[in-house]
């Protein structure tokens, strides 16, 4: 049995690939999205319960093998399964989708992390976040900008900072949609996770063609040594390898 580490459009499209080529396989999502899109694999929705509960699911379940196909900046996820799986010797992927170059008319500017905001970000500019409501803990720096932050679902609470608003919004996103989104929010500067990945790209081409300067946060470092896959065929050939029924 394969656990995928999943809650990315690559993870769900691996699923499906591997419930068509017979691998046996679970999905496991945070439960962080209320809604979350179907997978074509058995699926678990929560938290591991830290070290000892992941260790403890891994022996109940039966799992042989561990494809990690979560968020590029879920850092700490890929750290700690590839450390357990590596103190196990069991076999572990980290499938990642390649990040994003920028193009002629691109105004990106990359920061190594949420700190290096506020030294590019003018004081006073209208900001649009589209690093999820998670984010928001991280930018107390820019309270004084004029933060717009969109989430998939509904806030149960009130924006953290006086100088800011939540807007819904689930994707996938055309580029004509971002463009008209933006068109309305009228922000100056757009906040981005280097995530990768076609659909996430349709803002930044909507940036582009709108003159918006773009802060692209960098990707946290991997563990070293690891297995690597950016392509879902090369994904998939290692699953049947580690777990066709």
């Amino acid at each position: 049995m394969i656990l995928l580490l999943a809650g990315t459009t690559e993870a769900r499209n691996l699923a499906g690939y591997m419930a068509e080529a017979g691998v046996k396989t679970v999905a496991s999502l945070a439960g962080v999205t209320r809604a979350p899109l179907p997978m074509a694999v058995e699926t678990r929705v929560g938290g591991f319960g830290g070290d000892a509960g992941f260790e403890a699911y891994l022996d109940r379940a039966g799992i042989t093998a561990v494809i990690d196909a979560t968020h590029p900046f879920a850092a700490k996820i890929t750290a700690r399964t590839a450390r357990i799986c590596a103190a196990r010797g069991l076999p572990y992927l980290r499938y990642e989708r390649p990040g994003w170059r920028s193009r002629p008319g691109d105004a990106w500017h990359e920061v190594a992390d949420y700190a290096g905001l506020s030294a590019i970000i003018p004081v006073g500019a209208r900001v649009f976040l589209a690093t999820g409501r998670q984010s928001l803990s991280q930018m107390a720096h820019l309270a004084d900008r004029h933060l717009i932050c969109r989430v998939i679902d509904p806030p149960e609470g009130a924006f953290p900072y006086p100088n800011g608003a939540f807007v819904i919004g689930r994707p996938p996103f055309s580029e004509d949609t971002e463009i008209e989104a933006l068109r309305a929010l009228n922000p100056n500067w757009m906040v981005v996770k280097n995530a990768g990945g076609a659909s996430g790209r349709a803002k930044l081409d909507a940036a582009r063609r709108l003159g918006i300067s773009v802060a692209m946060i960098a990707r946290p470092a991997v563990p070293a040594g690891i297995e690597r896959r950016e392509q879902v065929l090369d994904a998939l050939e290692w699953a049947e390898a580690h777990g066709r029924t």
